[in-house]
């Protein structure tokens, strides 16, 4: 496959609603592309943002409220799981760091601020 068919292979991927990380799986084991920055010089999510795909939220930010909004429902009908209260304080605290990060490199709006009830909506 050449580096110009793999890139328009994983932009028509994406634009079907699949993620960064769907995207490689899929040209990995539909069209047999190891992967795609041996291919085109570039990262997937390079090539993406290159044909005018950018999630709104980053995939890593994504995956921890999917995480925090699970816990929470699990909190709900265990109030006195005191571990996974603890685990929930310490993954809010990552996606705090984490939106910090991404707002200084302007990835994310500056006004986003996380919240759980936001989290739940964003999620969902």
């Amino acid at each position: 496959m050449a580096p110009e068919e793999a890139a328009g292979q994983a932009v028509q991927l994406a634009k079907g609603g699949r993620s960064a990380a769907q995207v490689g799986a899929a040209l990995r084991d539909g069209f047999g592309v190891p992967g795609v920055r041996l291919l085109t010089g570039k990262r997937l999510a390079t090539v993406l943002a290159d044909g005018g795909i950018r999630p709104e939220i980053p995939d890593d930010l994504q995956a921890l409220l999917k995480r925090v909004v699970h816990l929470q429902r699990h909190l709900e009908t265990h109030p006195n799981d005191l571990a996974n209260r603890r685990g929930l304080t310490l993954m809010e605290s990552r996606i705090r760091r984490l939106a910090r990060y991404y707002r200084q490199r302007r990835r994310i709006p500056e006004s986003w601020r996380y919240s759980a009830a936001g989290a739940a909506l964003q999620v969902e």
